[in-house]
């Protein structure tokens, strides 16, 4: 079994998130998603519309996403690798470069661009 995982905030849900969700769970046959917790994403200093339950809520109903946990820490990411026997690490295309340091757990899928829903 090959496992995937992403994090995000996802608040307002829109077609890019769903078209990089799509796109991940097709590498794979299980996704993890982690959702950031309000209290995370307040300390990178940007607003959110929705709360996390809502958002947590929403990404679990989606068809591609197999489980959905809290991300509470920039930190957790490696830990997390380890713990849910990460494959593969995706981000969307605006993460470009930021976590390759995480290569030496798990491959790690570079700058994800929004693809078509099947």
């Amino acid at each position: 079994m090959t496992t995937v995982i992403t994090y995000g905030s996802f608040d307002l849900l829109h077609v890019g998130h769903t078209r990089l969700l799509e796109r991940l769970r097709g590498l794979g046959d299980h996704l993890i998603v982690a959702v950031s917790t309000n209290e995370f994403h307040r300390a990178k200093g940007k607003p959110l519309a929705m709360a996390f339950e809502e958002r947590c809520e929403i990404i679990g109903a989606l068809r591609c996403v197999d489980q959905v946990i809290a991300e509470v820490s920039w930190e957790q990411k490696a830990r997390d690798i380890l713990t849910y026997a990460v494959d593969i690490f995706g981000m969307g295309s605006d993460w470009t470069g930021r976590f390759d340091d995480l290569s030496r757990l798990c491959r790690v899928v570079p700058a994800l661009s929004s693809s078509p829903c099947r």
